[in-house]
């Protein structure tokens, strides 16, 4: 199989530092800093990376739970909201929110709905992010 990497630098103290987060394919680079992370400043962080990881996996692995099944979406949108939360462990991902919708010619919702969860259980994402305490799944077939 394949390995994707991303690299991370840092300097600085944690709370007046900044640092750079890099994709390995050269696509993305970015300041991230404790604001950015903790208080909404401007830059990304690591949780926002985990979010768009997440949302396009989903998107994916729904695609293709669709295509077994004989269903060619149209489209498919997914946001993923990954919550940062304070736990005695630390600042831990408490959940994370999926929502999605599409448009599937000849789809019941029925159907939509279980392929949906099917695919929430197959994606290699959220798999990869089993430890996080809830991840769930709102899914909205939009009607042409």
């Amino acid at each position: 199989m394949t390995i994707r990497d991303a690299s991370a630098e840092w300097h600085g103290t944690l709370k007046e530092g900044s640092g750079r987060l890099r994709l390995g394919s050269g696509v993305f680079e970015g300041a991230y800093s404790f604001p950015s992370r903790f208080e909404n400043g401007p830059g990304t962080n690591p949780e926002e990376l985990i979010a768009a990881a997440h949302a396009g996996c989903f998107s994916m692995a729904f695609s293709a739970v669709l295509g077994s099944e004989g269903h060619t979406p149209d489209d498919i949108r997914t946001i993923a909201k990954v919550h940062l939360g304070a736990t005695a462990a630390g600042p831990t991902i408490t959940r994370i929110e999926l929502e999605m919708e599409a448009a599937i010619p000849g789809i019941t919702a029925e159907n939509f709905e279980r392929l949906a969860q099917k695919a929430k259980a197959t994606c290699l994402v959220s798999r990869a992010l089993a430890g996080v305490a809830a991840i769930t799944l709102t899914a909205t077939l939009r009607m042409r």
